[in-house]
Formats: structure tokens, sequence, C-alpha cells
């Protein structure tokens, strides 16, 4: 029973330490997580709320499809806004435009680098896990060509792990934009 008590204790201690963790998130990640919990409460919900009060004017709600989508929408949406509201609650927002650039790899920055081999060049930008989006050269800072390229400088060389392999890299410019 005392090993019970006292797992529950560094369980419970554990999970107060985890949820009070920040979490790094750019100035443009976090007001698009703000113009979406604005829309989600101005509008959306709303809506939603108007939709289920027709819906339950038609009648009968045990065999009334409209309200049962109404609900189902309505349990989606104050999910959406929990969600969106721990993540705004647990950001760290970082403007690395306010940093002094010496050419060192950090999170926000868009970072050039080349291919040592192929001489394909690529250009990302290390933001928040939330942000990332390959198509648009965004990556998270928990990917593994994130995490090999921060700390590094313009001009080091990089060998990172990938799925295919090692690829080698030279960085040739870092930009807080």
């Amino acid at each position: 029973m005392l090993i019970d008590t006292c797992w529950l204790r560094v369980s419970s201690e554990f999970d107060r330490e985890k949820s009070m963790q920040k979490f790094p998130m750019t100035v443009l990640g976090a007001e698009r997580l703000e113009n979406e919990l604005y829309e989600l409460k101005t509008v959306k919900r709303p809506e939603v709320i108007n939709n289920i009060a027709v819906s339950r004017a038609h009648g009968d709600l045990k065999e009334n499809g409209e309200y049962h989508a109404a609900k189902e929408m309505q349990g989606f949406i104050e999910g959406r806004i929990a969600q969106i509201e721990n993540k705004l609650a647990t950001a760290q927002v970082i403007d690395v435009r306010k940093i002094a650039n010496h050419g060192k790899v950090i999170f926000g920055a868009t970072v050039h680098f080349v291919n040592i081999t192929t001489e394909e060049t690529f250009v990302y930008q290390i933001v928040g896990e939330d942000e990332a989006d390959i198509k648009q050269g965004k990556i998270s800072i928990v990917s593994p060509i994130a995490r090999a390229l921060i700390g590094k400088e313009e001009g080091d060389r990089v060998d990172m792990q990938i799925p295919a392999g090692v690829l080698s890299v030279r960085i040739d410019r870092v930009e807080y934009i």
C-alpha cells in the first residue's frame, strides 16, 4: 500500500510538472491559433447553438438527424476550443526577429543548407510541433533534421540521420525572419 501511495504522489507531481511545461511556438503560429480560436468562439459556436435550437423545434429528438449532427459538431468545436486554449496557455512564443543574428541555428530560424553530395539546396524554418508543414518549408523542432541543425552555425558541416541513411549538409545561411 505504501508503494502505491508513493507512486501516486510521484505520478501526480510528474503530471503537474508536465502540464506546466512550456512549448516553443513562433509568433505566426500563435497568431494563427488565436485567429482560429476567435473564429470558433464568435462564429462557429453561436452557429451550432442556433442549429441545435432549430433542430429541437422540429420535435422528436430520437430520430432527428439534424439535432444529432449539430450536437456532434458542438462537441468537436468545444474540444477544439479547449485544445487551442491549452496550446496557447502552454506556449512559449518566440519572436526570432528580436534576437541578434550571429549565424547560429535556433528555434524560429530559417536555415539554408546544401546537400554536400548532390549540391541540392534546402530552405527550412524551424517551428513548433503544431506549426510544421513540410510543403511550406516549416519543420518541427523535434524532427531529426531540426535536432541536427540546432546549435550549428553558418559554414558548419552537419551529418544528419534520416530514414534513407546519413545526409551530409553544409549550412550556407541562417536568417532570423
